[in-house]
Formats: C-alpha cells, structure tokens, sequence
C-alpha cells in the first residue's frame, strides 16, 4: 500500500454505503447462521414459477425451500463468507479514514490551512520535502520564525508511512513543516548550545493549503538543547499521529 491509494480513500463519505452493504449482509448471514431453513423458507415465498402437476418429491421440496443437511453446509460456509467480507469492508473503511486523519492532523500541526487539499491529504495536503533539506548559506536579510518542531524518537510518526516524498525514520531527527513557497529557504542550524531555524526570506510566508515536512539528520544527539527560531524564540514541539483502531471504529459508530 502507497500514497496513490488515496484515490479510493473515502473520508467518511463512503459511510453510508458501507452501512448499507453491512446491514444487507448481516441480515441474510446472521438469521443464516443460526438456521439456515429460516432464510431459505423465506426467499421460498416469493417463488413465482408454477410446481410441475408431475413434480417430484425433491422438486416438491426444493419449492418449498425446505434444505437438506448439504444445503445446510453450503449456506452457513456462504453466511461465513459474507460476514468476513463485511468485517473486511468495515477494516478497509478504518484503515483509510485513519491514513487520511492522520495526514490532515500532521499538515495542521505544521501549519497548513483548510483548502482543496485538505479533500485528499495524503497525497495533496502533507508531503516530504522535494527541493532543499535545511542546509545551506543564509542571507543578512531579516529571517522569518519557524513554529512547529516533531522529534523523530521512540514512537515514529506513523503518518510518514502514507505521504508522498516522506523521509526515511532513519534519515532524520527533526522534522520540520513549512509551506511549499517557503521549503526551499528553511534554515536549521546545529549549534553547540541550541538548534537554530528560521525561514531564510525577509516577507512572511504566504499561508498555504499543504506542509512541506523537511526531515533534519543532527550531527550529534540533541542532549539539552533546545530548538529556538527568530529571536532565541522556543519553538513549539508536536506530535501528531494517527487515531487508533478503537477511535476510528468509535467515530465511524457515533458518526463523531
């Protein structure tokens, strides 16, 4: 699974059709479990076709939906079936609401704003950084402040499993968003007594739909250091990640 799957990702709008294939399939398979002769009596009774004047006992009784011990078999294996294509369909539903909701936090924590490409945001929304990657020569001109930090430490941010361009979890110790105009001029600086970035362009950045997420290796472990931006201001540490299992399934429940 990639990235390109967030064509078929479905962001709560595909709910109500999942509901309906799920309640459709537990209504046959459940009654079917339990007895399949209840379900089979049932669809019996809109038989339309005549019975033959001639008809056997066996055509008597198949018309009359009354099932031996190998259509018994049969309907609970396909009852079975079902059921595990409707918890198969309900995973699926989580698992993509859960990548989705994952990217959408992380491009907000790192400053993007609602916009169209908040409608797909793991492949529109959040992404890593295609051109710069926080080195390089910095002007005399006034800089601009940089917010938002991530550590890449113990837990790994899962939503980098999903976006496009990520940063391996072994190539980096920071990870810092920045808006695409302004990705190519982020600054980080390692210096003894703190980690230093900045945006190295005298305007403010434009605010943007989508985080460009440039990833930082350190020279050295950040130890006490902390991460200060214009003006030795801390910068703020996040951690954005994508909910559980259990808070998806609770969502997709309560429709919250």
């Amino acid at each position: 699974m990639d990235p390109y799957l967030a064509a078929v990702r479905n962001y709560w709008s595909l709910l109500p059709a999942v509901l309906v294939a799920v309640v459709l399939i537990l209504v046959y398979a459940v009654p079917t479990l339990i007895n399949p002769q209840w379900t089979s009596s049932i669809m019996a009774l809109f038989r339309t076709a005549p019975l033959p004047v001639d008809a056997s006992e066996a055509e008597t009784r198949r018309a009359a939906g009354i099932l031996g011990p190998q259509q018994i078999r049969s309907r609970r294996m396909l009852a079975v079936a079902l059921v595990a294509g409707a918890l198969v369909l309900v995973g699926i539903n989580i698992s993509f609401n859960r990548e989705a909701v994952g990217c959408y936090k992380a491009a907000r924590a790192f400053g993007a704003i609602d916009g169209p490409d908040a409608k797909d945001p793991c492949v529109d929304m959040i992404f890593g950084t295609f051109i710069g990657d926080g080195r390089g020569s910095s002007s005399d001109k006034p800089h601009q402040p940089v917010q938002n930090y991530q550590l890449v430490k113990g837990k790994k941010p899962k939503y980098l499993k999903w976006i496009q361009n990520a940063p391996k979890y072994d190539d980096a110790d920071l990870l810092i968003g920045t808006g695409i105009a302004c990705a190519g001029d982020l600054r980080i600086e390692e210096q003894e007594d703190k980690i230093l970035v900045y945006v190295d362009v005298d305007t403010p950045c434009p605010a943007e739909s989508n985080a460009s997420i440039t990833a930082f290796k350190l020279k050295k472990p950040l130890g006490d250091r902390k991460l200060v931006t214009v003006g030795d201001k801390p910068m703020t540490e996040i951690n954005p990640d994508m909910d559980s299992w259990f808070t998806v399934l609770k969502k997709l429940a309560t429709g919250g």
